[in-house]
């Protein structure tokens, strides 16, 4: 099953391959791919992880879910730390 999260768009490129790579360590999550134009994330995964797992790991990495067509912000702040390497 696809379960899709919609996100901020300003995230830097480091940044989402460590979420790639912790989604990854999920039982049952089978591979995520990150759309920066879209502003999503779409994991492919089995029964034995729920999207609600998904969304909390999403949560705990800075990943805050925005919800579509509503009048949210689909831009963070730019953070005055940056990424660091």
């Amino acid at each position: 099953m696809y379960s899709t999260f919609f996100v901020s768009k300003s995230q830097c490129m480091t940044c989402d391959n460590v979420v790639l790579k912790k989604l990854g360590t999920l039982q049952g999550v089978f591979g995520a791919e990150m759309d920066r134009i879209e502003g999503r994330i779409i994991v492919n995964h089995t029964d034995e992880v729920t999207r609600e797992q998904i969304g909390s790991l999403l949560d705990e990495l800075g990943w805050k879910e925005l919800i579509p067509d509503s009048n949210e912000i689909d831009y963070d702040e730019p953070s005055i730390w940056g990424c660091a390497l």
